[in-house]
């Protein structure tokens, strides 16, 4: 129910309103009355209502004193004056003082209860809105580790939108990182036979993850490594690596190689794999991440080979002054940021966003002369990363593009600017042939999965339970399921559950498997292989 207080110095008019004012229709009620301001400001002090009826002559204190002392003080309900005078003067520091209406006496009850029915709707609204708010902060509370997971990554690939930017709980770790210097490590994995990586449903069980969990858990045994491990796209991952700025460069850089050599040597037990490791220059402003990622790729292939079969780390100081041919490109115009916005743009189909992204890259590219083997090059690289990132979404480009035959196609372009009108072209037709229905039904029964994940990942939820709860079948949930988070259900369930024992492990409070049954897994061991292949440590690793 809204409170509603009177304020007036004539007794009738207090007994009148109180008596004529429709409370129950208008789902408001009496909260008490006064007949002077100073009793008055001590009534809205002590019941604190939503609203305010006030005369403004009254005698000890006026109503405009009163008022100015209640919006001093934050009170920030809504005031409706009703005066017998009608005074500009007055008008103009009621309007100053956000008062919701001003009205002259004589006043009908027909006018009354219109205006207090304006003012309670928009209670109302203010309601739901601060309730959606709260919400939605619930909401960005629960998903926290994967909001700030992405968070990172904007910073990384230098993407961060407005949204992002001021995200509340990436506020400590900016605080953080404030104080520090930073410097990235790019991971190019590629198979030794030189076939691309293979994407799956999965991608705990893609091509490499038990290498990308290998290397993953040479970072988590430095202790005093302060870092995060960002899966980036296909044979692109990323470390940024923090340290203190009292510690001298040469002494961070010796210990970043160490891990980097130890990663390599880790490597060496997947054969059909190799492992090259690029590092940038150590930056002191963590807003210049995204330029030492650049630096760390330019390193990778400004010394990359065809022909090499090995991994090795190589450093951007090494290679800065090598001439501009593709890699010094790849740097120079901000690959990394430009394949991230043309994923993103693909993969929710907005063509304009891919557009504006292509258009962006070309201009940088124009003044650049590559050669006609390094556009070949770059046009394979991206071509790699879309159908690897894609597929990721269900959008399987050897299906939409069957007869491709890429090395025929890229041959005959000499120049980039016809190497981005040919990816244009085949961004137009991703865009076009996307069937997914992203309307709002779909957009509220991925919200209502994620909430239902997030809050009985300890119960037996299958996504087939959810298809019954939603009338959507099985199968399109999936597929939608998919389209809006990247994830098939159980990765993203699988995902949440590892999250949650992750923190409970770490908080030291229960054993085990007492943790596992608390995450909605009935077999320890099942568990830990599973916690291994997200983490790259046996559950027990955390509390040594």
């Amino acid at each position: 129910m809204w409170k509603v207080v009177i304020i007036d110095d004539d007794p009738r008019v207090l007994k009148g309103m109180k008596n004529a004012i429709p409370w129950e229709e208008l789902g408001a009620e009496w909260a008490g009355e006064s007949m002077d301001g100073e009793q008055g400001l001590a009534l809205v002090r002590r019941t604190q209502p939503h609203i305010v009826l006030t005369d403004i002559y009254m005698p000890v204190m006026n109503g405009i004193e009163m008022i100015e002392l209640l919006r001093s003080e934050q009170y920030d309900g809504k005031i409706v004056i009703l005066s017998g005078y009608s005074d500009f003067n007055h008008a103009r520091q009621a309007l100053r003082l956000n008062v919701n209406d001003y009205l002259s006496k004589p006043v009908t009850i027909q006018t009354i209860r219109e205006v207090l029915g304006k003012v309670i709707a928009d209670l109302e609204g203010e309601q739901l809105k601060h309730a959606e708010q709260r919400q939605l902060e619930d909401k960005l509370l629960m998903y926290e580790p994967f909001v700030m997971k992405e968070w990172i990554k904007s910073v990384l690939t230098g993407t961060v939108t407005p949204e992002l930017a001021r995200l509340k709980e990436a506020e400590a770790l900016r605080a953080k990182w404030e104080k520090q210097s930073h410097v990235v490590l790019g991971l190019h994995i590629n198979r030794a036979d030189k076939k691309p990586l293979n994407a799956a449903a999965d991608q705990s069980e893609g091509d490499g993850a038990a290498l990308i969990g290998v290397l993953s858990a040479v970072l988590l045994e430095e202790e005093q490594l302060d870092c995060e491990f960002i899966e980036l796209h296909s044979h692109h991952k990323a470390v940024i690596v923090h340290y203190d700025r009292d510690v001298p460069v040469d002494e961070a850089l010796k210990q970043i190689r160490g891990t980097c050599l130890r990663m390599i040597r880790r490597a060496a037990s997947f054969p059909e794999y190799n492992v090259c490791v690029g590092v940038g220059t150590v930056k002191p402003n963590w807003q210049e991440i995204a330029d030492s990622a650049e630096e760390a790729f330019f390193s990778i292939a400004a010394n990359y080979s065809l022909q090499s079969n090995d991994s090795y780390m190589v450093e951007y100081s090494a290679v800065a002054n090598r001439p501009m041919t593709m890699a010094g490109a790849r740097k120079s115009v901000g690959h990394i940021k430009f394949c991230q916005q043309l994923l993103e743009g693909l993969q929710h189909s907005r063509l304009e966003q891919v557009r504006t992204a292509i258009e962006a890259y070309r201009e940088k590219l124009e003044d650049i002369a590559l050669a006609p083997q390094d556009i070949v090059m770059l046009g394979t690289e991206i071509w790699a990363i879309l159908a690897y990132s894609l597929y990721d979404v269900g959008i399987f480009l050897d299906e939409m593009f069957p007869e491709l035959d890429l090395k025929q196609q890229l041959s005959p372009i000499s120049t980039s600017g016809q190497l981005l009108d040919w990816l244009l072209g085949k961004a137009e037709l991703i865009c076009g042939s996307q069937q997914w229905d992203e309307n709002l039904k779909h957009k509220q029964a991925v919200e209502f999965m994620i909430q239902y994940i997030h809050e009985h990942y300890a119960d037996n939820i299958t996504i087939q339970s959810l298809s019954n709860e939603l009338f959507i079948s099985r199968y399109y949930l999936g597929q939608i399921f998919k389209k809006a988070t990247g994830d098939s259900f159980n990765h993203y369930l699988t995902k949440v559950r590892i999250a949650k024992a992750r923190a409970m492990i770490l908080e030291g409070k229960l054993l085990i498997y007492e943790i596992a049954e608390k995450v909605g897994f009935k077999n320890v061991p099942y568990f830990s292989t599973l916690f291994k292949k997200h983490t790259g440590l046996n559950p027990t690793d955390l509390l040594k």
